[in-house]
Order: C-alpha cells, then sequence, then structure tokens
C-alpha cells in the first residue's frame, strides 16, 4: 500500500510539475519574508468549484468575510487579508493543480476544498509545506487528523451524520437498510461508518448500491431497479447535492416514492434546498414524505446579522444560503482570529525552501516555488486551540479536531416546503427541543427520552413504514404442510388466499410471518408419516415444514426445529362407565380396613380415658362416652390431667376424621364416577390387550421401540370417528395419542372416554428446518 502510495505520489508530482511548465505559474510573494514589524498583507487561498451547489453558496460568505475580517480594526490591525482563489471545475487533477498554485503563493492557511476526494491528496502537499487546511465542505470521516495533521475540518464529520442515521433507524424499529451513494471517497467511506453505525444498533445495511460520479441516468435505473427487487424498503441516500434529485427522480418515475418505502437523504439534500427562495413544485413532487438531515447551527443575532447581509450583497448568485456558508465564513473568521494571536507573538512570518527540492535536477527546478510556512505548526497549534462563538454557533475543537457538540436537525419534506421533526446531538439523542439548551444539563440518552414529532411518509401516510416487503427475487422457500383428515382443528387445507388454517397456522405461522419477512409457497406432503416429513426436509426436497410436528430426539439430530410453542406428550385413552350410586355410599369413603382400625382406637380410648376417670371421677359414664365424643357431644368432665391430655388427642383425630369422611361423601354422591379397568401405560404394557396408535405420530415407534410392545397389539387409527368405534365396539382397550389431540377428541366424547394414568413423556411441537452444521 506504501510503495503504491509513494509511486501514485511521484506521478502526480511529474503532472504538476508539467503543467506547472506549461502554465508558467511562479510565485508571487505577497506575504513580507521578514524584518518588519507587522505583516500588511497576508495571502490566504481560497479552493471550490465556484458552479456547484455548495461553491454558489460558500464563495460570496467568504467574500463577505474577508471583507468583515478587514474593516474589523478590532482583529488584525493593520494587517489585510490578500484572499487567493481558484476554481476547481468539479476536477480532481485540476483541483490538484490548483492547489499546488495557491501553496506556490506562500498562502499561510488554505479555505477549502469542499470535496473528500481532493482533500485526500491535497493533504499530503500541505502537509509537507507544513500550510493548515480549513475545510468547511470535506465531511469525509476518514480524513483524521492523525493521518492529516494540517487538515483541519471546519464543519461536521459524516462520522456523527451516520451515526444520527443509525439511531433514526433503530427509533423506528427497522433492521435492514438499503445505502445509494455516490462511488469516491465520500459515499464509500461515508457508507463504511453507517454500517459500523448501525451494527451497534443491532441493524445492518443489506445492501450497498454504489453508481459511477457523473455517470449516465441509465446507470441509476438499473441501480433503483435493482434495490425495488430486494426486501428492505427502507434507502439510505448518500451522493452529491449536485446529482442528487436524479435519484428521486427515477425513484418516483419507478414508482417508488410511494407507501411503504421509506427515504432517508444525508445533509446534501437540505443544502441544495435551502438555496433557493423556495421549493419548486417539480423538485417538490419528487421528495415527498423523504426524511432528509440538516448541519444544526444556533440561533443567534450573529446569524440574523449575516442573513440580513446576504440580502444586500451583490456578488452572490442564489437568494439564499445553505449550512455549508456559513462554516465557510466561520473558517475565515477562525483563521483570522488565529493570526491575529500568532502576529501578536512574532515578528513576521517567513518561508523557507525544503532542502530536498533544492537538490533536484533542472527539469523541476520550478518546483523550488514551493515553500514552507515555517511558522505553519504554531499557527496550526492556535487553530485548533482557538475558542470562540461564530454564526454555527461555538467554534471549538476537541482533541481529534473534530467541531464540538454536533448535531442535526431531522427534516421532513412534505407539500412545499419541509418542517423539522426535531434534532440530533451526540450529547441527547434525539429530542424537540434544540440542542443547545440540553447542553447545560446532565446528558441522557435513554430511551425514554429520545422524542420526534410524528412525520409524513412517502404516500401521505402517518403510518411508519414497516420497513420490509416480500422480495421479488428472494428465495421461495418450499415449505411442507401435513395434511389432515383428522384433528381439523390443528392444520388442515383451506380456500383463504394462504391455502391453509388451523391452530398452528394461524396462531403460530402468521405470527411469526407478522415479525419476519417471509414469502410462503405451499407444497403439501402426501406422505401420512411425521418421520417421512422430516426426512424429507433433511433430504432438502423441502425448505422446512409447519404444522404438529413433534420434537423427538431421533428427528433433531437430522432437522433443527424452532422453540416449541405447544406443550405435548403421550397419553392413555381409555372408555369409562358411569358408578351408580347405593344406599350403601356412606360406607364408600372409608375402605373396611379405615372402618376397623377407626372402631379399635374408638374402643381403645374410651378404655384409658375410663380408667383414668373411674376412681377420681363418678358420674363418669364410659359407654355413652365412647358414642358421644365421635359427635362431639359428651357431657362428662374429665377430672385428671393424664385424662384430659388423652381426650384431646382424641377429639383432634375425630375431627380430622369426620372433615375427611364429610367431604369423601359428599363427591360420591354428587360427582359424576367414571371407572376403567385400564389405569395408565403401566397396565397396558403388563396387559395383552390392543392398542390404538394415531396414524403417523411418533407414538407408533416409540411404543415399539421404547416400550417394547408387540407390534402385532399396535393398530392405526386415522379419523376421530375410528377412535369412536374401535373404543366403543372393543376394537382396541385404550389409545395412545398426544395431549393435545387428545384434548380435542374428549371435547366431543360426551364423557364416554377419558384420560387414564399420568402423561408418560414429555415434548412439544415445533416448525421444522434444515439443519446447518
Amino acid at each position: 500500500m506504501h510503495f503504491f502510495l509513494h509511486l501514485k505520489m511521484k506521478i502526480l508530482v511529474f503532472l504538476i510539475s508539467f503543467m506547472w511548465v506549461i502554465l508558467g505559474v511562479f510565485g508571487a510573494n505577497g506575504n513580507s519574508s521578514g524584518g518588519s514589524n507587522r505583516t500588511k498583507n497576508v495571502n490566504i487561498g481560497a479552493l471550490f468549484t465556484y458552479n456547484s451547489v455548495i461553491g454558489r453558496s460558500a464563495m460570496p460568505a467568504i467574500l463577505a468575510a474577508v471583507e468583515d475580517v478587514n474593516s474589523d480594526t478590532t482583529i488584525l490591525k493593520n494587517t489585510k487579508l490578500n484572499l487567493i482563489m481558484q476554481d476547481t471545475n468539479c476536477s480532481g487533477f485540476v483541483e490538484t493543480i490548483e492547489a499546488m498554485q495557491l501553496t506556490g503563493r506562500e498562502v499561510v492557511a488554505a479555505i477549502g476544498p469542499q470535496s473528500s476526494g481532493i482533500a485526500h491528496v491535497i493533504s499530503h502537499v500541505v502537509n509537507e509545506l507544513h500550510v493548515p487546511l480549513l475545510s468547511f465542505g470535506a465531511t469525509d470521516p476518514t480524513l483524521s487528523s492523525l493521518q492529516y495533521p494540517y487538515f483541519l475540518r471546519t464543519t461536521t464529520s459524516d462520522y456523527f451524520q451516520m451515526y444520527a442515521i443509525a439511531d433514526l433507524v433503530s427509533y423506528f424499529g427497522w433492521r435492514e437498510v438499503v445505502a445509494i451513494f455516490v462511488d469516491d471517497d465520500y459515499g464509500r467511506n461515508g457508507i463504511s461508518i453507517l454500517g459500523d453505525a448501525l451494527a451497534k444498533k443491532r441493524a445492518k445495511i443489506s445492501y450497498k448500491a454504489a453508481f459511477t460520479p457523473g455517470g449516465p441516468e441509465s446507470d441509476i435505473d438499473n441501480l433503483l431497479v435493482g434495490v425495488n427487487l430486494l426486501e428492505s424498503r427502507v434507502f439510505i441516500v448518500h451522493v452529491n447535492p449536485d446529482s442528487g434529485l436524479s435519484i428521486f427522480s427515477t425513484a418516483k418515475r419507478l414508482g417508488m416514492m410511494s407507501a411503504s418505502y421509506v427515504w432517508i437523504a444525508t445533509d446534501w439534500l437540505p443544502s441544495l434546498l435551502d438555496s433557493s427562495y423556495r421549493i419548486e413544485p417539480n423538485t417538490a413532487d419528487l421528495i415527498q414524505g423523504v426524511i432528509a438531515l440538516r448541519h444544526h447551527t444556533t440561533d443567534s443575532d450573529l446569524k440574523t446579522r449575516f442573513s440580513s447581509k446576504w440580502e444586500s450583497l451583490k456578488n452572490k448568485e442564489i437568494i439564499k444560503f445553505n449550512s455549508y456558508a456559513l462554516y465557510a465564513y466561520d473558517s475565515v473568521w477562525l483563521l483570522a482570529r488565529a493570526l491575529d494571536v500568532l502576529f501578536n507573538s512574532i515578528d513576521a512570518i517567513t518561508f523557507s525552501v525544503d532542502p530536498r527540492l533544492r537538490d533536484m535536477n533542472e527539469s523541476v527546478l520550478h518546483l523550488q516555488s514551493l515553500r514552507i510556512f515555517d511558522q505553519g505548526p504554531k499557527l496550526l497549534q492556535i487553530l485548533t486551540s482557538t475558542n470562540f462563538t461564530g454564526v454555527t454557533g461555538q467554534i471549538q475543537f476537541d482533541s481529534e479536531k473534530n467541531l464540538i457538540h454536533p448535531a442535526y436537525d431531522i427534516l421532513n419534506i412534505g407539500g412545499s416546503g419541509y418542517r423539522r421533526l426535531g434534532y440530533w446531538s451526540n450529547y441527547s439523542g434525539f429530542s424537540i427541543v434544540p440542542p443547545d439548551t440540553l447542553y447545560i444539563k446532565p446528558p441522557n440518552t435513554s430511551a425514554s427520552r429520545q422524542n420526534l414529532y410524528s412525520a409524513i411518509w412517502p404516500g401521505e401516510t402517518t403510518k411508519i413504514p414497516k420497513g420490509w416487503v416480500f422480495p421479488n427475487n428472494g428465495k421461495h422457500l418450499r415449505i411442507a404442510v401435513p395434511y389432515r383428515v383428522s384433528f381439523l382443528d390443528v392444520v388442515t387445507k383451506d380456500k383463504e388466499p394462504l391455502g391453509v388454517k388451523g391452530y398452528c397456522i394461524v396462531n403460530c405461522f402468521a405470527a411469526l410471518c407478522c415479525s419476519a419477512p417471509i414469502y410462503l409457497i405451499r407444497r403439501w406432503s402426501k406422505t401420512p408419516s411425521y418421520n417421512d416429513l422430516v426426512s424429507n426436509v433433511a433430504e432438502n426436497k423441502y425448505d422446512a415444514a409447519i404444522g404438529d410436528v413433534t420434537i423427538t430426539t431421533s428427528r433433531t439430530r437430522i432437522v433443527d426445529f424452532t422453540q416449541p410453542f405447544m406443550d405435548s406428550g403421550l397419553v392413555v385413552v381409555a372408555p369409562v362407565k358411569q358408578t351408580k350410586s347405593s344406599p350403601w355410599a356412606f360406607l364408600k369413603p372409608y375402605s373396611w380396613q379405615m372402618w376397623g382400625v377407626t372402631g379399635i382406637f374408638f374402643l381403645l380410648v374410651g378404655a384409658v380415658v375410663c380408667i383414668l376417670e373411674y376412681r377420681t371421677n363418678t358420674e363418669f359414664r364410659i359407654f355413652r362416652f365412647r358414642f358421644s365424643t365421635m359427635f362431639f357431644s359428651h357431657r362428662e368432665n374429665t377430672v385428671s390431667a393424664l385424662g384430659r391430655l388423652v381426650l384431646l388427642l382424641w377429639l383432634f383425630l375425630v375431627l380430622i376424621i369426620n372433615s375427611s369422611y364429610t367431604a369423601s361423601l359428599t363427591s360420591i354422591l354428587t360427582v359424576q364416577q367414571l371407572t376403567s379397568r385400564i389405569q395408565g401405560i403401566d397396565t397396558l404394557i403388563s396387559s395383552s390387550d390392543p392398542i390404538g396408535v394415531q396414524d403417523g405420530s411418533f407414538a407408533y415407534n416409540y411404543l415399539r421401540d421404547e416400550l417394547s410392545i408387540a407390534e402385532s397389539r399396535l393398530h392405526v387409527l386415522k379419523t376421530q370417528d375410528e377412535y369412536v368405534d374401535a373404543l366403543q365396539g372393543g376394537g382396541v382397550a385404550a389409545i395412545v395419542s398426544e395431549l393435545p389431540y387428545v384434548e380435542l377428541f374428549l371435547a366431543s366424547s360426551k364423557c364416554q372416554f377419558s384420560i387414564v394414568g399420568p402423561q408418560f413423556t414429555k415434548s412439544g411441537w415445533g416448525f421444522v428446518s434444515i439443519l446447518y452444521y
């Protein structure tokens, strides 16, 4: 990389040298090179494209700033700024030549360039010549102070703009975006930062659509047709203001400015719109519902006076100005204040020849006109430490040479203008009050404090678009659905557009489709076996299977399952008989063993109490006492302490016996009693009775392989009517099936059948997909 960069610089120097000879550009020593107490004239350069959206706004601002500085007696005193402007004509090569011409005229600093790509090249030159470069328009985040120490950005870096967009995407709940950008340093590097910012918000750029700067409109047509086939409907447009509207013109023609689309434009769009007195109807029609970010500049008296001064300027080509004009104006004042401090600490500014140029051969001796600014390092230090209030707000740099308090206005294009939805700053995030008022408060970026006004989206709707659609070029998922003839409430065919219905579809899969972009192509599975259905997915005959597929250990080895959406497990269903009540029902709450034990204790306690009370209590009658304690109606008073203790324990036990008996007898007399000779799975295993299983269910293999039940005992049943006939007609003693099916079956069986015994397996239903290792 360093080799190619070095080679590129050598070729660049050769081309510049060649052009320099042809143009005959030699240094004009406008600055004093020593001796005087105060330099009377100091050269500063300005490098930008005159005929551009940014240039037409920046030129009058720079000229006005130089005029204001030269007429202000409180700054620079007897020193005047001599402005040398160069038009780059939107050409990278020409801009490089112009920059070399500027540095050959002993400028102490340069305002510009507006192009990020040219700033990368020129920064190498000014680094060698120690000439600070104050750029009001190069927003590329990779123009770092570490690599380009003499590059000083006097506007907000796109690093912060991309994080503002990422916060905006997260605020509205979108997860994927499509980035449309110009394929140069400005576009590529800005979108790269956007990708990093979105990743921190658990979002991503699903597709990067780049187009060549200055390319034909057919390229834009092809690009937008391609992105319109994608799933995401959130488009981030990061292009140059001079050609950006062609994106929306093509999008409008392709029907991409309608409902369900989201368009977010970076600061290029407000820069274009702010340069006009009003938005032209044809232009406004192209960008209805677009969200755009604009550099936030503080409303102040200075800004108001600048606006008034703009009205009286004669050399302006546009009626209004954009934010870049304000940054260009402040850039001149920043340089003037720094030079004033510099001149107060030195006698004069000086330039010297680079020894490396002195040793070059005669063919490039003219390069000796490129002089090193001796006071450049000191001027750079003063610039980065300057702190004053300009028309854009507070001008102060942080440790990375970025302006402090970066902020943006969030605009919504609608009607014949736009309205402000709120503000974004890296200090407080989104707010509906200007961020300038929040800087005096502690920073708070909590989700509850993030607020914006509601927006009007393309299609004139206030409903927030979901941000995605089913892709026209996406892969169609081959989803298998089991075709059931029983338990239609679970899953079955339907005449509706979806083609299927049932709990697994409507309540589960449809909810999944609402939260994730899935396009359903149905493929009905004609096999009744769920094992075969799972095997078909594993063999890539289908991409997935939805329905009542039970998650088992053997199946998870070949396919992947979703989390269970329904608890399931095997239970036993058997016919039951109703037990009629008899006159002797009062004896049923207790078995004969319980009645015997109760009678023995009844007699024993009576005898013990009689023995303890007989000698001291003449009124004690043991036989009546024995019967009366059962009903808590005894009248005898116990005298002895042991008698009272025994009686207390006995009465407590009698209370429990009475309560239990009463509850059991009430249940027997009021609740219908159902009985079955099958008591659960253990009864079936130990018997030789036939067992019914559902057609296609895993229960067949489970009973045969896991419980070692003979295959001859297992009878496959398909419909619920077959369930009833088999159980009532004696075809099977019981049916083993999954709990959800059994609950549906019992709901219509009128208590003829019941679950006997506990559930003896634990599993669940899930959707099936191909297993990726």
